[in-house]
C-alpha cells in the first residue's frame, strides 16, 4: 500500500503503455519512476486530472457568494453542496452563476452530477476544452 501512495504522490513521472491482450480488454502497464507494476486488465481505464486551482478558487467563491456563506466559511474542492446546506433551488442558482461567471452552458444532465465543488470546477474545465 506505502508503495501506492509513493505511487500517486509523483504523478509527473508517470507512464501508461498499452499491450495487445487475447481476450477482447486491453492491458495497462504502469511505471512510475522506473518502477513497474503489473499489468492492469480492465474494461473501462480512465485518467482524469483535476480542475486548476484557480478554477477551484472561482467556484469556491460563487459557492460562497450564492449560499451566502460568511467569509470564514471553509469551502474547498472537496466541499458537498448538501454540507455546506444547499438545497436543489440554490444548486440550481449556483449552476447558473458559474454559467455566468464562466461563460458556459450546462446542460441538465450534467448538472445532476454536481455534487461537489470540484465536481463542478471538473465540469467547467471540461465544458471549456469544447
Amino acid at each position: 500500500m506505502a508503495s501506492v501512495t509513493a505511487a500517486s504522490a509523483s504523478l509527473s513521472a508517470l507512464s501508461f503503455k498499452q499491450a495487445p491482450v487475447a481476450t477482447r480488454f486491453a492491458a495497462v502497464s504502469l511505471s512510475v519512476k522506473g518502477r513497474s507494476f503489473p499489468s492492469l486488465a480492465a474494461r473501462h481505464f480512465r485518467i482524469s486530472c483535476a480542475a486548476k486551482p484557480e478554477t477551484v478558487d472561482k467556484v469556491c467563491a460563487i459557492v460562497k457568494k450564492q449560499l451566502a456563506l460568511p467569509a470564514d466559511t471553509a469551502v474547498t474542492g472537496e466541499s458537498k453542496f448538501a454540507a455546506l446546506g444547499a438545497d436543489s433551488l440554490d444548486t440550481v442558482e449556483i449552476v447558473m452563476g458559474l454559467e455566468e461567471e464562466f461563460g458556459i452552458s450546462v446542460e441538465e444532465e450534467s448538472a445532476q452530477t454536481i455534487a461537489t465543488v470540484q465536481d463542478a470546477a471538473d465540469l467547467i474545465e471540461k465544458l471549456l476544452e469544447k
